[in-house]
């Protein structure tokens, strides 16, 4: 109820100068009477005031009235609506109400009752029954109560406002993007004779994933095609397509099968020792293949088995003089099998151990120059699984491998290997990733049995803006033609700017070096590719 406001603005004066009098007439007497009834009232009550101080001695009828037992009110029965009830009854609806109307007429007796204000209501100001002394007494202003404050969510990391949303299929969601690029090569044939030349490329790409409460299906697509002004270098014109799916097949909850299909269609490096010469345009071969596994659980163990097949086919050669040449030597099937083995230690981290074993076989026993060219391989690898604090993410693994050959003019290939997928998280606007691969090749070179290549690559992407991001990436690989002294050494730098637009539009540049040094003559050559293209994404 809001206080009574007075009239007369000279009434609190008159009421102060009264008090003040009373204070003036009664101190006296209270200083006189300190020592007798007005005494402090927590002090010890004393038998007789001039004998030394003793507390009063207390005879059996005054320990029998404080041994009386208190009479308390009922459990619950002070409880309001919202208030603590430690009988845990249930109330009904009626009772509430009654007592919530019986509490506002005590607040001030011959006063309609208001509804009591809800908690959660705006700043209010909430009057309370106080005892003051006498029955009837005036409510005690208790001031404003807030509303209860809300309660602060966990820490999480904003979402990326130029990520693409993709479009959702049924039970899959799906990004597509293209990439349309124009620049210009100082080396494009990477040949120390090759003629500077300007490019353009094409890439579409898809990425999908599956939604499937079990099992999953996952696929990445990517394509390109680049094409070099027609009157200097129409022979480097070239696609390339580098797809791969897999899924997996949850028979139980710990048992699985995997599945896998994957598809690469790309040509031999310009300057490639492999390609035969005068040729017209490069020749286009295309690699797929398929996978099938499975894997069972054992608590914190994991083993599976999987079978590979891989094909590899070559298109003919055209050449300069409008003549074709066969590369049916070069056609072979691989057929390959991996015994893989894991334990996980704790969630972010799962050491591995596999071995694989694998056979080729070409369509011809022999090649163009006499070589049988079916071998066999055997490699074993040992790694972990990384997932710490996301932080780093990831597979890395170390091993060796060993390659025998049919004809015994070829050497066998053997030596360690090493594979890497990492992508380490440094801070919020820095992350690097790191890629490294270990594989051996067929050959054509008389005398050769294989190219051991081994690559590694970093780049670090730091975020300047949300929407501005720079990266830098190096690369080295080395290629060792096995049965001939030819080792090449491949370096690679560059940087590169993103400009985001947008969810869908985003403007890169790129400038990139690259250098080859060969142990053979007349190889060696530098590359500068400066590249300016646009990306649309869903």
């Amino acid at each position: 109820m809001p206080p009574h406001r007075m009239s007369n603005p000279m009434a609190p004066c008159g009421i102060g100068l009264v008090l003040a009098g009373c204070v003036l007439l009664v101190g006296g007497q209270a200083r006189a009477q300190m020592s007798g009834a007005f005494m402090d009232a927590f002090a010890p009550k004393l038998q007789a005031p001039r004998s030394a101080p003793r507390f009063q001695k207390y005879d059996r009828e005054a320990l029998a009235k404080l041994a009386e037992t208190a009479t308390f009110a009922p459990a619950g029965s002070g409880a309001g609506a919202t208030g603590f009830d430690s009988t845990n009854t249930r109330k009904s609806r009626s009772k509430i109400r009654t007592k919530n109307a019986a509490n506002a007429r005590a607040i001030a007796p011959g006063v309609p009752a208001q509804p009591a204000p809800s908690p959660y209501g705006k700043l209010a100001d909430i009057t309370a029954s106080v005892p003051a002394g006498t029955p009837g007494a005036p409510p005690v202003q208790i001031g404003p109560i807030r509303a209860p404050l809300k309660k602060r969510k966990a820490h999480t990391e904003p979402e990326d406002p130029y990520a693409p949303l993709g479009i959702q299929a049924g039970a899959f969601d799906l990004f597509p993007a293209i990439e349309l690029i124009g620049g210009y090569n100082t080396d494009p044939g990477q040949t120390p004779s090759s003629k500077a030349a300007w490019f353009y490329t094409v890439a579409p790409e898809l990425r999908a994933q599956s939604n499937w409460s079990r099992h999953e299906l996952k696929a990445n697509l990517r394509g390109s095609y680049i094409g070099y002004s027609p009157d200097e270098t129409p022979s480097l014109n070239r696609p390339y397509v580098n797809g791969r799916i897999d899924g997996r097949i949850d028979v139980s909850h710990d048992t699985r099968v995997d599945l896998a299909g994957r598809i690469l269609v790309s040509t031999d490096n310009p300057g490639s020792p492999n390609l035969q010469a005068g040729l017209a345009k490069l020749p286009i071969y295309t690699t797929g293949g398929g996978t099938v596994g499975v894997g069972q659980r054992f608590n914190r163990f994991d083993v599976s088995i999987k079978g590979d097949v891989e094909r590899t086919v070559y298109q003919q050669s055209q050449l300069t003089d409008g003549s074709t040449s066969s590369n049916d030597d070069r056609n072979y099937d691989q057929y390959a099998g991996t015994l893989r083995g894991s334990y996980e230690i704790s969630p972010g981290l799962t050491p591995f151990a596999e071995i694989i074993g694998d056979t080729r076989v070409h369509d011809l026993n022999t090649d163009s120059s006499g070589y049988q060219r079916n071998s066999n391989g055997l490699t074993g690898k040992v790694g972990a699984k990384f997932e710490l604090t996301r932080l780093l993410t990831g597979e890395a693994s170390l091993g060796y491998t060993r390659r025998s050959y049919e004809d015994p003019r070829l050497e066998d290939i053997s030596g360690p290997i090493g594979d890497a997928s990492l992508i380490y998280t440094a801070s919020a606007l820095t992350t690097v990733k790191v890629l490294g691969r270990s594989t051996i090749g067929e050959s054509t070179i008389p005398g050769v049995s294989g190219v051991f290549y081994r690559d590694v690559g970093v780049q670090v992407d730091h975020s300047f803006r949300r929407w501005l991001v720079g990266s830098l990436k190096f690369g080295f690989g080395v290629d060792d033609y096995v049965g001939n002294d030819r080792l090449d050494k491949r370096y690679s730098a560059g940087f590169g700017l993103t400009y985001k637009l947008n969810r869908s539009v985003q403007i890169k540049g790129e400038f990139r070096q690259d250098w080859l040094q060969s142990n053979a003559p007349n190889v060696d050559y530098t590359a500068s590719v400066v590249m300016l293209g646009l990306r649309l994404q869903r």
